[in-house]
């Protein structure tokens, strides 16, 4: 399948929440303190539409999304940005796509910060060496104060 990485679209944002909320659903993180709780799900173009913001989605050949990622500000640090909502639908895991939406993140991210920050859960094991293998480092300490307090594992990698 080929797979095409673009820009959001003001269309794609039941789509992409979709596509979030299964994935909670599949690891167990469908609760308060993850991305399931958030009151902005729904509002991806809107809300990456701004100044050092940008978010990816992929599409497969018939135009459905099967993928998502973005980059977003950390508040009171603006030299790091913090990978934001990367999912992949079963479908798709496996087929590079990921490294697609990860590498037009990052290409981004390089022209407005230093370094990039995520969150992500424990037994999201697959996620953490797809991280680990492109260059992120796990840390421990949590750089955000906010919302996904169930997340509890962090990883930070120089831009």
């Amino acid at each position: 399948m080929n797979y095409k990485i673009r820009e959001i679209e003001k269309k794609d944002n039941a789509a992409v929440e979709n596509i979030i909320r299964s994935c909670l659903i599949e690891y167990g993180a469908n609760h308060e303190g993850t991305a399931w709780a958030d009151s902005t799900l729904g509002c991806f173009f809107e809300l990456y539409s701004k100044k050092g913001r940008k978010y990816f989605v992929a599409q497969d050949e018939n135009c459905e999304l099967v993928a998502c990622c973005g980059i977003g500000e950390i508040k009171g640090n603006k030299d790091v940005c913090e990978l934001q909502k990367m999912y992949a639908l079963p479908i798709a895991r496996g087929t590079g796509v990921a490294e697609k939406l990860l590498s037009a993140s990052l290409d981004f991210a390089k022209k407005h910060y230093k370094q990039c920050y995520l969150e992500t859960l424990d037994n999201m094991k697959r996620a953490h060496k797809f991280y680990e293998k492109h260059g992120f480092k796990r840390t421990y300490t949590c750089l955000l104060d906010g919302e996904h307090f169930a997340c509890n594992v962090w990883y930070l990698k120089d831009l």
